[in-house]
Protein backbone atom coordinates (compact mmCIF):
# COMPACT_ATOMS: atom_id res chain seq x y z
CA UNK A 1 0.00 0.00 0.00
CA UNK A 2 1.17 3.71 -0.46
CA UNK A 3 2.54 5.65 2.27
CA UNK A 4 0.85 8.54 3.27
CA UNK A 5 3.93 10.36 3.76
CA UNK A 6 4.58 9.90 0.04
CA UNK A 7 4.34 13.27 -1.88
CA UNK A 8 1.19 14.53 -3.26
CA UNK A 9 0.34 17.45 -4.57
CA UNK A 10 -0.65 19.81 -8.26
CA UNK A 11 1.56 19.07 -11.52
CA UNK A 12 -0.78 21.02 -13.11
CA UNK A 13 -3.45 23.89 -14.38
CA UNK A 14 -6.02 24.71 -17.13
CA UNK A 15 -8.27 27.59 -17.40
CA UNK A 16 -11.31 28.54 -18.66
CA UNK A 17 -13.08 31.79 -19.04
CA UNK A 18 -16.27 32.49 -21.04
CA UNK A 19 -15.30 34.94 -24.23
CA UNK A 20 -18.23 37.24 -22.92
CA UNK A 21 -16.15 40.09 -20.72
CA UNK A 22 -17.61 43.06 -18.78
CA UNK A 23 -14.82 46.35 -18.66
CA UNK A 24 -15.24 47.97 -15.57
CA UNK A 25 -14.63 51.33 -16.76
CA UNK A 26 -17.28 51.10 -18.90
CA UNK A 27 -19.46 49.86 -16.15
CA UNK A 28 -18.62 52.62 -13.81
CA UNK A 29 -19.98 54.71 -16.62
CA UNK A 30 -23.41 52.64 -17.07
CA UNK A 31 -23.51 53.07 -13.33
CA UNK A 32 -21.71 56.67 -11.97
CA UNK A 33 -19.64 54.67 -9.85
CA UNK A 34 -15.85 55.84 -9.36
CA UNK A 35 -13.47 54.29 -11.38
CA UNK A 36 -10.37 54.72 -9.48
CA UNK A 37 -11.84 53.16 -6.22
CA UNK A 38 -13.31 50.44 -8.31
CA UNK A 39 -10.03 49.39 -10.04
CA UNK A 40 -8.09 49.77 -7.00
CA UNK A 41 -10.10 47.67 -4.89
CA UNK A 42 -11.35 45.36 -7.40
CA UNK A 43 -10.08 44.89 -11.09
CA UNK A 44 -10.84 45.82 -14.43
CA UNK A 45 -13.21 43.80 -15.68
CA UNK A 46 -15.42 40.24 -15.30
CA UNK A 47 -16.44 37.61 -17.34
CA UNK A 48 -20.20 36.21 -18.06
CA UNK A 49 -21.51 33.44 -19.36
CA UNK A 50 -23.36 32.99 -22.56
CA UNK A 51 -26.79 31.79 -23.45
CA UNK A 52 -25.75 27.90 -24.45
CA UNK A 53 -23.43 28.02 -21.51
CA UNK A 54 -23.73 26.56 -17.55
CA UNK A 55 -21.31 25.58 -15.08
CA UNK A 56 -21.10 22.16 -16.41
CA UNK A 57 -20.09 23.28 -19.93
CA UNK A 58 -17.18 25.30 -18.20
CA UNK A 59 -16.25 23.05 -16.42
CA UNK A 60 -15.79 20.64 -18.42
CA UNK A 61 -14.28 22.90 -20.98
CA UNK A 62 -11.35 23.61 -18.59
CA UNK A 63 -11.04 19.39 -17.73
CA UNK A 64 -10.40 18.49 -21.10
CA UNK A 65 -7.94 21.50 -21.78
CA UNK A 66 -5.98 20.20 -18.98
CA UNK A 67 -5.80 16.47 -20.39
CA UNK A 68 -4.69 17.95 -23.74
CA UNK A 69 -1.98 20.38 -22.28
CA UNK A 70 -0.84 17.72 -20.19
CA UNK A 71 -1.29 14.88 -22.24
CA UNK A 72 -2.59 13.62 -19.50
CA UNK A 73 -4.12 9.53 -19.64
CA UNK A 74 -7.66 9.43 -19.48
CA UNK A 75 -7.34 5.70 -18.00
CA UNK A 76 -4.87 6.88 -14.97
CA UNK A 77 -7.44 8.93 -13.72
CA UNK A 78 -9.07 7.49 -10.68
CA UNK A 79 -10.79 10.52 -9.21
CA UNK A 80 -12.72 13.41 -10.87
CA UNK A 81 -13.71 16.54 -8.29
CA UNK A 82 -16.33 19.03 -9.20
CA UNK A 83 -16.37 22.27 -6.61
CA UNK A 84 -18.91 24.37 -7.28
CA UNK A 85 -21.72 26.50 -5.44
CA UNK A 86 -23.27 27.13 -9.11
CA UNK A 87 -24.41 23.29 -9.86
CA UNK A 88 -28.15 23.40 -11.27
CA UNK A 89 -29.04 19.84 -11.01
CA UNK A 90 -29.33 18.88 -7.04
CA UNK A 91 -28.94 14.77 -7.87
CA UNK A 92 -25.83 14.62 -10.74
CA UNK A 93 -22.46 16.60 -10.25
CA UNK A 94 -19.49 15.77 -11.02
CA UNK A 95 -20.08 12.47 -13.57
CA UNK A 96 -22.13 15.34 -15.71
CA UNK A 97 -18.49 16.77 -16.87
CA UNK A 98 -17.21 13.01 -16.62
CA UNK A 99 -20.29 12.63 -19.37
CA UNK A 100 -19.15 15.25 -21.87
CA UNK A 101 -15.28 14.53 -21.85
CA UNK A 102 -15.67 10.46 -22.47
CA UNK A 103 -17.85 11.67 -25.33
CA UNK A 104 -15.71 14.47 -26.38
CA UNK A 105 -12.60 12.23 -26.24
CA UNK A 106 -13.62 9.10 -27.70
CA UNK A 107 -14.73 11.06 -30.72
CA UNK A 108 -10.76 12.22 -31.41
CA UNK A 109 -10.13 8.63 -30.66
CA UNK A 110 -8.85 8.45 -27.37
CA UNK A 111 -9.53 6.36 -24.45
CA UNK A 112 -12.48 7.06 -21.66
CA UNK A 113 -11.84 8.82 -18.24
CA UNK A 114 -11.17 5.13 -16.18
CA UNK A 115 -14.41 3.44 -15.51
CA UNK A 116 -13.59 2.95 -11.87
CA UNK A 117 -13.23 6.65 -11.28
CA UNK A 118 -14.76 8.50 -7.91
CA UNK A 119 -16.96 11.63 -9.24
CA UNK A 120 -17.68 13.91 -6.19
CA UNK A 121 -19.50 17.57 -6.02
CA UNK A 122 -18.42 19.50 -2.73
CA UNK A 123 -20.18 22.29 -1.68
CA UNK A 124 -19.06 24.79 0.77
CA UNK A 125 -19.56 28.54 -1.07
CA UNK A 126 -15.97 29.31 -2.46
CA UNK A 127 -14.55 26.77 -0.52
CA UNK A 128 -15.60 23.79 -2.63
CA UNK A 129 -12.86 23.68 -4.64
CA UNK A 130 -9.94 23.03 -1.85
CA UNK A 131 -12.19 20.90 0.03
CA UNK A 132 -12.15 18.29 -3.14
CA UNK A 133 -8.82 18.85 -3.70
CA UNK A 134 -7.97 17.69 -0.24
CA UNK A 135 -10.20 15.61 -1.20
CA UNK A 136 -8.16 14.63 -4.17
CA UNK A 137 -4.73 14.28 -2.11
CA UNK A 138 -5.77 12.24 0.62
CA UNK A 139 -7.04 9.53 -2.08
CA UNK A 140 -3.98 9.88 -4.01
CA UNK A 141 -2.14 9.33 -0.56
CA UNK A 142 -4.03 6.07 0.22
CA UNK A 143 -4.46 4.94 -3.42
CA UNK A 144 -2.58 1.43 -4.23
CA UNK A 145 -2.99 1.91 -8.10
CA UNK A 146 -1.11 4.37 -10.85
CA UNK A 147 -3.55 7.03 -10.32
CA UNK A 148 -4.08 10.56 -10.82
CA UNK A 149 -6.42 12.84 -9.86
CA UNK A 150 -8.40 15.88 -11.40
CA UNK A 151 -10.11 18.81 -9.49
CA UNK A 152 -12.11 21.39 -10.89
CA UNK A 153 -13.19 24.20 -9.41
CA UNK A 154 -16.05 26.13 -11.31
CA UNK A 155 -18.55 29.01 -10.77
CA UNK A 156 -20.82 32.02 -12.03
CA UNK A 157 -21.05 34.56 -9.68
CA UNK A 158 -23.95 36.93 -10.17
CA UNK A 159 -24.91 39.59 -7.89
CA UNK A 160 -27.87 42.04 -8.49
CA UNK A 161 -27.58 45.16 -10.38
CA UNK A 162 -27.45 47.88 -8.23
CA UNK A 163 -25.63 45.87 -5.75
CA UNK A 164 -22.52 46.40 -3.83
CA UNK A 165 -21.40 43.08 -5.37
CA UNK A 166 -22.17 43.93 -8.72
CA UNK A 167 -19.01 44.71 -10.05
CA UNK A 168 -17.97 41.79 -7.79
CA UNK A 169 -19.45 39.26 -10.29
CA UNK A 170 -17.68 36.61 -12.90
CA UNK A 171 -17.34 33.20 -14.69
CA UNK A 172 -14.93 30.66 -14.87
CA UNK A 173 -13.05 27.08 -14.27
CA UNK A 174 -9.80 25.79 -13.23
CA UNK A 175 -8.86 22.35 -13.74
CA UNK A 176 -6.30 21.08 -11.55
CA UNK A 177 -3.73 18.06 -12.26
CA UNK A 178 -2.84 16.11 -8.87
CA UNK A 179 -0.34 13.56 -8.63
CA UNK A 180 2.00 11.66 -6.45
CA UNK A 181 5.56 12.95 -7.09
CA UNK A 182 3.95 16.09 -7.96
CA UNK A 183 5.61 18.27 -10.82
CA UNK A 184 4.68 21.98 -9.81
CA UNK A 185 3.31 22.48 -5.85
CA UNK A 186 3.83 19.63 -3.44
CA UNK A 187 1.10 19.98 -0.54
CA UNK A 188 1.94 18.68 2.90
CA UNK A 189 -1.28 16.51 4.01
CA UNK A 190 -0.36 16.38 7.68
CA UNK A 191 0.25 20.79 7.55
CA UNK A 192 -2.77 22.02 6.19
CA UNK A 193 -5.16 23.57 8.75
CA UNK A 194 -8.79 24.05 9.37
CA UNK A 195 -11.66 26.04 10.47
CA UNK A 196 -15.17 26.19 10.69
CA UNK A 197 -17.72 27.80 12.69
CA UNK A 198 -21.73 29.13 10.99
CA UNK A 199 -21.93 32.60 10.66
CA UNK A 200 -26.34 32.37 9.29
CA UNK A 201 -26.47 35.67 7.06
CA UNK A 202 -22.45 36.23 6.03
CA UNK A 203 -23.49 35.05 2.30
CA UNK A 204 -26.58 32.75 1.98
CA UNK A 205 -28.24 31.11 -1.44
CA UNK A 206 -31.45 30.10 -0.03
CA UNK A 207 -33.59 28.35 -2.61
CA UNK A 208 -36.69 29.46 -1.87
CA UNK A 209 -35.26 33.42 -2.28
CA UNK A 210 -34.43 32.24 -6.23
CA UNK A 211 -37.37 29.98 -7.23
CA UNK A 212 -39.88 32.32 -7.68
CA UNK A 213 -38.19 34.11 -10.17
CA UNK A 214 -39.32 31.83 -13.01
CA UNK A 215 -40.54 28.31 -13.82
CA UNK A 216 -38.97 25.24 -15.10
CA UNK A 217 -36.09 26.04 -17.99
CA UNK A 218 -36.60 29.79 -17.47
CA UNK A 219 -33.79 32.16 -16.42
CA UNK A 220 -32.27 31.05 -13.05
CA UNK A 221 -30.79 33.13 -11.29
CA UNK A 222 -28.76 31.81 -8.30
CA UNK A 223 -28.42 35.66 -6.36
CA UNK A 224 -27.34 35.19 -2.68
CA UNK A 225 -28.01 36.90 0.65
CA UNK A 226 -24.86 38.71 1.66
CA UNK A 227 -24.02 41.67 4.21
CA UNK A 228 -21.14 42.99 2.97
CA UNK A 229 -18.93 44.33 6.14
CA UNK A 230 -19.79 41.00 7.37
CA UNK A 231 -18.45 39.06 5.29
CA UNK A 232 -15.41 40.92 5.52
CA UNK A 233 -15.42 40.27 9.34
CA UNK A 234 -16.34 36.54 9.06
CA UNK A 235 -13.49 36.04 5.87
CA UNK A 236 -10.88 37.74 8.68
CA UNK A 237 -11.35 36.07 11.27
CA UNK A 238 -11.90 32.20 9.79
CA UNK A 239 -8.74 33.13 7.77
CA UNK A 240 -6.91 33.62 11.10
CA UNK A 241 -8.70 30.66 12.83
CA UNK A 242 -7.34 28.12 9.82
CA UNK A 243 -3.86 29.67 9.39
CA UNK A 244 -3.64 29.48 13.37
CA UNK A 245 -4.01 25.47 13.26
CA UNK A 246 -1.60 25.67 10.44
CA UNK A 247 1.15 27.16 12.35
CA UNK A 248 0.40 25.09 15.43
CA UNK A 249 0.66 21.65 13.04
CA UNK A 250 3.64 23.30 11.57
CA UNK A 251 5.41 24.01 14.85
CA UNK A 252 7.15 27.09 13.48
CA UNK A 253 7.49 30.08 14.41
CA UNK A 254 4.21 32.70 12.72
CA UNK A 255 5.99 35.70 12.10
CA UNK A 256 9.34 33.93 10.35
CA UNK A 257 7.23 31.80 8.23
CA UNK A 258 5.51 34.21 6.79
CA UNK A 259 8.55 36.53 6.25
CA UNK A 260 10.42 33.57 4.47
CA UNK A 261 7.27 32.99 2.35
CA UNK A 262 8.06 33.16 -1.28
CA UNK A 263 4.86 33.50 -2.39
CA UNK A 264 1.33 33.48 -0.59
CA UNK A 265 -1.97 33.27 -2.46
CA UNK A 266 -5.41 33.62 -0.95
CA UNK A 267 -9.28 33.41 -1.65
CA UNK A 268 -9.67 36.68 -3.74
CA UNK A 269 -13.41 38.09 -4.14
CA UNK A 270 -11.78 41.11 -5.08
CA UNK A 271 -8.34 42.53 -5.45
CA UNK A 272 -8.00 44.37 -2.24
CA UNK A 273 -9.16 41.60 0.20
CA UNK A 274 -6.45 39.25 0.25
CA UNK A 275 -3.95 41.41 1.06
CA UNK A 276 -5.92 42.63 4.26
CA UNK A 277 -6.19 38.85 5.29
CA UNK A 278 -2.89 38.53 4.57
CA UNK A 279 -1.70 41.92 6.92
CA UNK A 280 -4.05 40.66 9.46
CA UNK A 281 -2.58 37.49 9.85
CA UNK A 282 1.08 38.50 10.16
CA UNK A 283 0.12 41.19 12.82
CA UNK A 284 -1.57 38.66 14.79
CA UNK A 285 1.55 36.42 14.12
CA UNK A 286 3.73 39.49 15.76
CA UNK A 287 1.29 39.41 18.68
CA UNK A 288 3.00 35.91 19.49
CA UNK A 289 6.81 36.56 18.76
CA UNK A 290 7.91 38.02 21.96
CA UNK A 291 9.39 40.71 22.78
CA UNK A 292 10.34 41.39 19.17
CA UNK A 293 6.81 40.91 17.54
CA UNK A 294 5.73 43.24 20.29
CA UNK A 295 8.44 46.17 19.67
CA UNK A 296 6.55 46.23 16.30
CA UNK A 297 3.46 46.44 17.34
CA UNK A 298 4.08 48.76 19.91
CA UNK A 299 5.19 51.45 17.42
CA UNK A 300 2.24 50.97 15.13
CA UNK A 301 0.02 51.79 17.70
CA UNK A 302 2.03 55.21 19.00
CA UNK A 303 0.51 56.05 15.64
CA UNK A 304 -3.31 55.37 16.61
CA UNK A 305 -2.42 55.77 20.01
CA UNK A 306 -3.68 53.14 22.39
CA UNK A 307 -1.27 50.72 24.48
CA UNK A 308 -0.03 47.74 22.33
CA UNK A 309 -1.30 45.24 25.31
CA UNK A 310 -4.56 46.19 24.75
CA UNK A 311 -4.18 45.10 21.12
CA UNK A 312 -2.22 41.85 21.87
CA UNK A 313 -5.08 41.04 24.42
CA UNK A 314 -7.76 41.52 21.47
CA UNK A 315 -5.73 39.38 19.45
CA UNK A 316 -5.50 36.48 22.02
CA UNK A 317 -9.51 37.17 22.81
CA UNK A 318 -11.89 34.49 20.66
CA UNK A 319 -14.88 37.14 19.72
CA UNK A 320 -18.45 35.42 19.12
CA UNK A 321 -19.06 36.68 14.91
CA UNK A 322 -22.67 35.15 15.32
CA UNK A 323 -23.37 37.48 18.12
CA UNK A 324 -23.44 40.50 15.80
CA UNK A 325 -26.09 39.16 14.18
CA UNK A 326 -28.18 38.23 17.15
CA UNK A 327 -26.82 41.49 18.51
CA UNK A 328 -28.35 43.02 14.81
CA UNK A 329 -24.60 44.64 14.59
CA UNK A 330 -23.65 42.91 11.93
CA UNK A 331 -21.51 46.54 10.77
CA UNK A 332 -19.32 46.23 14.15
CA UNK A 333 -15.79 45.15 13.85
CA UNK A 334 -14.63 41.68 15.58
CA UNK A 335 -10.96 43.42 16.45
CA UNK A 336 -11.18 46.97 16.45
CA UNK A 337 -8.41 47.57 17.63
CA UNK A 338 -6.03 45.02 15.17
CA UNK A 339 -8.47 46.97 12.46
CA UNK A 340 -7.13 50.51 13.26
CA UNK A 341 -3.49 49.18 13.43
CA UNK A 342 -4.19 47.12 10.13
CA UNK A 343 -5.04 50.84 8.44
CA UNK A 344 -1.31 51.66 10.14
CA UNK A 345 0.34 49.11 8.59
CA UNK A 346 -1.16 49.29 5.07
CA UNK A 347 0.36 52.63 4.81
CA UNK A 348 3.99 51.50 6.24
CA UNK A 349 6.57 50.70 3.83
CA UNK A 350 7.05 47.31 5.71
CA UNK A 351 3.70 46.77 3.81
CA UNK A 352 5.00 46.38 0.30
CA UNK A 353 7.78 44.82 1.52
CA UNK A 354 5.74 41.73 3.45
CA UNK A 355 2.62 41.83 2.32
CA UNK A 356 1.83 42.91 -1.80
CA UNK A 357 5.34 41.79 -2.87
CA UNK A 358 4.68 38.27 -1.64
CA UNK A 359 1.00 38.46 -3.12
CA UNK A 360 2.14 39.98 -6.61
CA UNK A 361 2.56 36.92 -8.42
CA UNK A 362 0.14 36.49 -10.82
CA UNK A 363 -2.21 39.25 -9.16
CA UNK A 364 -2.35 41.82 -12.32
CA UNK A 365 -3.73 39.18 -14.39
CA UNK A 366 -6.12 38.63 -11.72
CA UNK A 367 -8.06 42.14 -11.97
CA UNK A 368 -9.30 40.54 -15.48
CA UNK A 369 -10.73 37.49 -14.41
CA UNK A 370 -13.23 38.73 -11.44
CA UNK A 371 -14.62 36.90 -8.92
CA UNK A 372 -15.15 33.30 -9.67
CA UNK A 373 -16.12 31.93 -6.34
CA UNK A 374 -14.60 28.39 -6.09
CA UNK A 375 -11.81 29.08 -8.89
CA UNK A 376 -10.71 31.81 -7.39
CA UNK A 377 -8.03 30.72 -5.78
CA UNK A 378 -7.07 27.97 -8.40
CA UNK A 379 -6.99 30.66 -10.84
CA UNK A 380 -4.89 33.01 -8.26
CA UNK A 381 -2.12 29.93 -7.97
CA UNK A 382 -2.48 29.06 -11.86
CA UNK A 383 -1.66 32.48 -12.61
CA UNK A 384 1.37 32.97 -9.80
CA UNK A 385 3.22 30.20 -10.89
CA UNK A 386 2.59 31.01 -14.92
CA UNK A 387 4.01 34.60 -14.01
CA UNK A 388 6.80 33.31 -12.03
CA UNK A 389 7.52 30.93 -15.20
CA UNK A 390 7.47 34.43 -17.70
CA UNK A 391 9.83 36.31 -14.97
CA UNK A 392 12.07 33.06 -15.12
CA UNK A 393 11.66 33.34 -11.14
CA UNK A 394 14.26 30.57 -9.32
CA UNK A 395 11.31 29.33 -7.21
CA UNK A 396 12.06 25.52 -6.67
CA UNK A 397 12.02 24.53 -3.02
CA UNK A 398 10.61 27.22 -2.35
CA UNK A 399 7.78 28.18 0.23
CA UNK A 400 4.08 29.34 -0.95
CA UNK A 401 0.60 29.79 1.43
CA UNK A 402 -2.40 29.15 -0.35
CA UNK A 403 -5.65 29.91 2.19
CA UNK A 404 -8.90 29.03 0.69
CA UNK A 405 -12.53 29.99 2.17
CA UNK A 406 -15.80 29.66 1.77
CA UNK A 407 -18.57 31.60 3.09
CA UNK A 408 -20.59 30.33 6.12
CA UNK A 409 -18.10 30.06 7.06
CA UNK A 410 -14.61 27.67 6.66
CA UNK A 411 -11.54 28.52 5.51
CA UNK A 412 -8.39 26.04 4.69
CA UNK A 413 -4.33 26.98 5.19
CA UNK A 414 -2.28 24.54 2.76
CA UNK A 415 1.79 24.83 2.74
CA UNK A 416 3.23 24.07 0.04
CA UNK A 417 6.50 23.55 -1.55
CA UNK A 418 7.55 24.65 -5.26
CA UNK A 419 9.05 21.07 -6.93
CA UNK A 420 12.56 21.12 -8.46
CA UNK A 421 11.12 20.57 -12.12
CA UNK A 422 8.36 23.25 -11.85
CA UNK A 423 9.73 25.40 -14.83
CA UNK A 424 8.45 22.29 -17.46
CA UNK A 425 4.91 22.23 -15.40
CA UNK A 426 4.14 25.82 -15.39
CA UNK A 427 4.95 26.63 -19.07
CA UNK A 428 1.74 24.56 -19.97
CA UNK A 429 -0.84 26.65 -18.07
CA UNK A 430 -1.98 28.87 -20.64
CA UNK A 431 -3.35 31.45 -18.33
CA UNK A 432 -2.86 34.56 -20.47
CA UNK A 433 -4.34 32.69 -23.82
CA UNK A 434 -7.08 31.83 -21.76
CA UNK A 435 -8.30 35.07 -20.91
CA UNK A 436 -7.82 36.10 -25.02
CA UNK A 437 -9.69 36.12 -27.36
CA UNK A 438 -12.81 38.31 -25.60
CA UNK A 439 -15.75 40.06 -26.68
CA UNK A 440 -16.44 43.35 -24.49
CA UNK A 441 -20.41 43.32 -24.20
CA UNK A 442 -21.62 47.08 -24.54
CA UNK A 443 -24.39 48.16 -21.76
CA UNK A 444 -27.72 46.85 -23.22
CA UNK A 445 -25.90 43.62 -24.23
CA UNK A 446 -24.62 43.25 -20.27
CA UNK A 447 -27.93 43.94 -18.75
CA UNK A 448 -29.84 41.86 -21.03
CA UNK A 449 -27.17 38.97 -20.33
CA UNK A 450 -27.60 39.70 -16.75
CA UNK A 451 -31.53 40.03 -16.35
CA UNK A 452 -32.69 37.24 -18.95
CA UNK A 453 -29.52 34.84 -20.04
CA UNK A 454 -29.66 36.32 -23.48
CA UNK A 455 -28.34 39.37 -25.43
CA UNK A 456 -28.29 40.41 -29.37
CA UNK A 457 -25.29 39.99 -31.52
CA UNK A 458 -23.23 37.54 -28.81
CA UNK A 459 -20.48 35.53 -30.63
CA UNK A 460 -20.61 32.09 -29.97
CA UNK A 461 -18.11 30.29 -28.12
CA UNK A 462 -14.74 29.09 -30.34
CA UNK A 463 -14.13 26.25 -28.64
CA UNK A 464 -15.06 24.03 -25.72
CA UNK A 465 -18.66 22.79 -24.28
CA UNK A 466 -22.21 24.32 -24.81
CA UNK A 467 -25.82 23.45 -23.93
CA UNK A 468 -26.66 21.62 -27.24
CA UNK A 469 -30.60 21.43 -25.97
CA UNK A 470 -33.18 21.21 -22.99
CA UNK A 471 -35.48 18.00 -22.96
CA UNK A 472 -38.76 18.96 -22.24
CA UNK A 473 -40.07 15.43 -22.10
CA UNK A 474 -42.70 14.52 -19.64
CA UNK A 475 -44.47 11.91 -19.44
CA UNK A 476 -44.65 7.98 -18.48
CA UNK A 477 -42.41 6.65 -21.24
CA UNK A 478 -40.06 9.18 -21.06
CA UNK A 479 -39.27 11.86 -18.91
CA UNK A 480 -36.05 14.59 -19.66
CA UNK A 481 -38.28 17.56 -18.66
CA UNK A 482 -35.23 20.33 -17.93
CA UNK A 483 -31.66 17.98 -18.30
CA UNK A 484 -29.33 19.60 -20.25
CA UNK A 485 -27.53 17.80 -23.47
CA UNK A 486 -24.03 19.16 -24.69
CA UNK A 487 -21.99 19.48 -27.38
CA UNK A 488 -18.21 19.64 -27.79
CA UNK A 489 -16.91 22.44 -30.51
CA UNK A 490 -13.82 22.52 -31.48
Amino acid sequence: MTAISERVGISGFAVYVPPYRVDLRSWCGWTDSPWDKTQAVIGRSFRMRGPAQSVYTIAATAVMRLIEQYDIDPRRVGFLGLGTESSTDNSAGAVIIKGMVDEALEAQGRSRINRNCEVPEIKHACLGGIYSLKHALRYLALEQLDRCAIVVSADIAEYERGSSGEPTQGAGAVAMLVERNPKMLSVNLAHIGSASSYRAVDFRKPVLRNIIRGTLNCHFQDLPVFNGKYSTTCYLDETLHALDDMLRRMGTEPAQYYRELAAVFMHRPYHRMPESSFAMSYLFALGRNGVEGRAVLEQLCQSVEFDVGELIAEMKSQPDILQLVKDDNVDADAYPLSIRVLREFRASSDFAALITSKMSLGSEAMKDVGNVYCAALPAWLAAGMEDAWNRKLDLSGGQVLAVGYGSGDAAEALPMTVCEDWVEAAARIGFSTALSGYQDLNRSQYESLHDTGEADSLGAPEGGFVIDSIGNNANPNFSDDGIEYYRFVR
